[in-house]
């Protein structure tokens, strides 16, 4: 009753990564809804005038939220197994 070794290549096919498939389609969609979102965001800070509502309210808003919320979202978003 001699175990057998397993080879390098053996070993290296049997371990699969956890983050293979971490990634899916949903957080693709999130990650380019926050680059559009940062986008939009940097645009309208270029908008005239400069002391405007969208240069110092609105753009800043849009630019935290992908920032803060859409990015890390897109990143950290596992969708439950059913």
């Amino acid at each position: 009753m001699s175990k057998t070794k397993k080879t390098i290549s053996e070993k290296k096919a049997s371990k699969e990564s956890p983050f293979k498939s971490y990634w899916t389609r949903t957080n693709y969609i999130l990650f380019g809804l926050g680059f559009v979102a940062l986008i939009l965001g940097y645009f309208l800070l270029s908008t005239d005038p400069w002391d405007g509502f969208t240069s110092l309210t609105a753009a800043p808003i849009v630019l935290l939220l992908a920032y803060i919320v859409i990015f890390p979202l897109s990143i950290m978003f596992i969708r439950k197994k059913s």
